[in-house]
């Protein structure tokens, strides 16, 4: 949990350090909470055993930084952190998430119209006294409006990259305890929804009373909405609730599928249970007074005459008449990912080395990995021209060579992300382009086109024959913005029909193709690549909540080409 606080300081910080025009050093700061966001290691264990030393050896942290989070674990605050709060009393973490205003205009805002907050903030907008400030304009005081709108419908939520981590770390304090026997995630969580309301744990424990005591008791709760001998209720520190509930063994699997849900799929179980003369609930399958099954998800959905259906399926979209029908697919699995195809390194200011990212991803089981770096156009992620692609493609290639000399099987690929200009064009040469493995192209920039306009960009650029995959397709960053307006039924179609793929980014404020999207085009027969759009080693493993994602929409090994072996993935790209 202390790895997502300092995480969210030194993002507030980079902000602070933009909003004062600061060069360089916002950067440093957006590196290192990158890096603790997806942490696998609790920050606070590797300072306690290896101290200051153990700190700086963190990739992207550095002496300054260190101290800093030094002085954090040991008394709960940063002073640094505080003096830029006190110069500027805004919620600048909530403002920011407004698309649009960075920084520098919540800066202006402030100074200008004394706007703390996102209250204030709509006041303004709506009195129409941001529109004369100076860099502002009619349009982007219409635009913040609509953008406040979209933070209201998802206020509550949180991202499955945030909860899943602090759950997680919830659960294993947990299992250390003898007095938990079996505990397991419900709900959403378990689901993978890509945002979360609340946190739900079942265990079964021979001694409730001391799982409980200890569940209230953890660092990290700071209000304790009830405790009792079976259910306790915690708020915890990052905003969200968390509920523990202690089941009998044979009501276990009852409870179990209960409780993960979806509310329409439970439903549509209970009805069929009627329809059988049987009642299902948290308790267990009965007939009558007799309990006929309880004990295990498994013998629950057998008694109900269906397989066993994975929890990310259950949204009552046909996996129910699926499991009767005994049509279930089997549906991906993590370890059949062979490699990740975006993944940007320090030649455009990722924060590792080609041979540093495919050392990780050696370690990690793949084939191979692909290396996407942003080509030119984004200058603020230090885009790369011609030249500079060439001079990467070479370093690719000399690594390639010592691993084959030292007998590695192993393959980087040499690929890039690409920006799909507003007229559809690429905005890196052709002969550079047909240089590579394969090509990325994204929309980066110029969200606001009409619909029509913006399907005709991406059709134009699937129709050039050097792209092969469009990356993360509708836009949309989670609790930021909304999908851009496109006709993804024509984008689909016409990806279909030229042969390219769609990626289903794993970054959690993306996840984008969305679970219903991805089962369209699995529906039309495409193929699609779970990519993590890794900056920093610590990021490849963010490829489980694209693996989840695409496990709600259905996907099958088969229809994911980075599960293929290299020679035939480079062959369908060919």
């Amino acid at each position: 949990m202390k790895n997502q606080e300092l995480s969210k300081i030194f993002n507030e910080i980079a902000e602070y350090l933009e909003m004062e025009g600061v060069a360089f050093k916002p950067y440093a700061y957006q590196k290192a909470a990158l890096t603790l966001a997806t942490l696998k290691d609790d920050i606070g264990e590797i300072y306690q055993k290896r101290g200051l030393k153990g700190l700086k050896e963190i990739p992207g942290v550095g002496a300054s930084i260190a101290l800093k989070i030094e002085e954090y674990l040991k008394t709960g605050k940063m002073e640094y952190y505080e003096e830029f709060k006190r110069k500027m009393p805004v919620e600048l973490d909530e403002i920011v998430k407004v698309e649009g205003v960075g920084p520098r205009k919540a800066k202006v805002l402030y100074e200008k119209l004394g706007i703390r907050n996102l209250k204030e903030m709509e006041d303004a907008a709506r009195a129409h006294k941001i529109a004369p400030l100076f860099g502002f304009g009619d349009k982007t005081e219409q635009n913040i409006l609509e953008a406040l709108e979209f933070l209201k419908r998802s206020h509550g939520r949180f991202l499955l990259g945030e909860i899943l981590p602090a759950a997680q770390a919830v659960m294993e304090k947990l299992q250390q305890l003898k007095e938990v026997e079996v505990i397991n995630t419900a709900g959403s969580v378990r689901r993978m929804k890509e945002t979360i309301g609340d946190v739900d744990l079942l265990v079964i424990s021979h001694d409730p009373g001391r799982v409980m005591d200890f569940f209230v008791s953890l660092p990290g709760v700071v209000k304790v909405w009830g405790k009792g001998t079976t259910k306790s209720s915690v708020r915890m520190k990052e905003g969200f609730d968390m509920d523990l509930r202690v089941i009998p063994p044979e009501s276990y699997g009852a409870a179990l599928q209960y409780f993960t849900g979806s509310k329409d799929h439970n439903i549509a179980l209970r009805k069929i249970a009627i329809d059988r003369g049987l009642k299902l609930s948290e308790y267990g399958l009965f007939q009558g007074p007799r309990r006929v099954a309880g004990k295990t998800e498994e013998e629950v959905y057998r008694a109900l005459g269906m397989a066993w259906i994975p929890p990310e399926m259950r949204e009552n979209l046909g996996e129910i008449d699926a499991a009767l029908e005994g049509r279930l697919p089997r549906i991906i699995e993590h370890q059949d990912i062979k490699g990740d195809l975006h993944v940007h390194c320090n030649w455009n200011g990722g924060a590792n080395s080609i041979q540093e990212l495919a050392a990780a991803a050696m370690a990690l089981g793949y084939e191979y990995l692909g290396i996407s770096d942003h080509t030119k156009f984004l200058r603020i992620e230090r885009g790369l021209d011609e030249e500079t692609l060439e001079k990467r493609n070479k370093e690719i290639d000399e690594i390639n060579d010592r691993f084959r000399q030292e007998g590695k099987k192993f393959r980087v690929l040499k690929g890039c992300e690409a920006n799909i200009m507003t007229d559809g064009t690429i905005d890196i040469d052709d002969e550079a382009l047909a240089q590579l493995d394969y090509v990325i192209a994204g929309v980066h920039s110029q969200f606001k086109m009409s619909r029509e306009e913006m399907t005709e960009r991406i059709i134009m650029a699937l129709k050039n024959p050097h792209v092969d995959i469009i990356s993360h397709p509708t836009g949309r960053i989670l609790k930021r913005r909304d999908e851009y307006e496109v006709d993804l039924g024509r984008v689909l179609e016409a990806a279909r029909d030229y042969r390219k793929v769609l990626e289903i980014n794993s970054y959690p404020e993306r996840l984008d193709l969305n679970d219903v999207n991805i089962l369209r085009a699995k529906k039309l027969g495409m193929k699609m690549v779970i990519n993590t759009d890794t900056h920093q080693v610590s990021q490849l493993h963010l490829m489980k909540f694209g693996v989840g994602q695409a496990r709600r929409g259905w996907a099958e090994r088969g229809d994911i080409i980075n599960t293929w072996p290299v020679e035939e993935l480079l062959q369908a790209f060919r």
